[in-house]
C-alpha cells in the first residue's frame, strides 16, 4: 500500500522521482553494468576505509551486537520489553 501511494504523490509532484526509486534503479542499473569482482572490490575499499576510521573499540562495539540486529529485535532491551508485555 505504501508504494501506491508514494505512486501517487509523485504524480502529483510533476513526476518527480523519490529518493527511495531513484536509489532502486540506480541499483539495480549498477548491478547490470557490473559483475561480482567489482562489488568485491568497492566492498574491500570500503573495509580499508572503515579500518583506518575507526578503533579496536569500534570493532568490539559491532562484534557483541553480532546478529541481533537482523529480524524483528533490535537489541536485547527490546526482548525485554517485549517479554514485559506479554506479562
Amino acid at each position: 500500500m505504501a508504494n501506491s501511494n508514494n505512486s501517487n504523490n509523485n504524480s502529483s509532484n510533476s513526476n518527480k522521482m523519490s529518493y527511495e526509486e531513484a536509489g532502486r534503479k540506480g541499483g539495480e542499473q549498477t548491478a547490470k553494468n557490473h559483475d561480482k569482482e567489482f562489488y568485491q572490490e568497492i566492498g574491500e575499499k570500503g573495509g580499508e576505509a572503515t579500518a583506518q576510521n575507526h578503533d579496536k573499540k569500534f570493532y568490539q562495539e559491532i562484534g557483541a551486537k553480532g546478529g541481533r540486529e537482523s529480524g524483528s529485535s533490535n537489541s536485547s532491551n527490546s526482548s525485554s520489553n517485549s517479554n514485559s508485555s506479554n506479562n
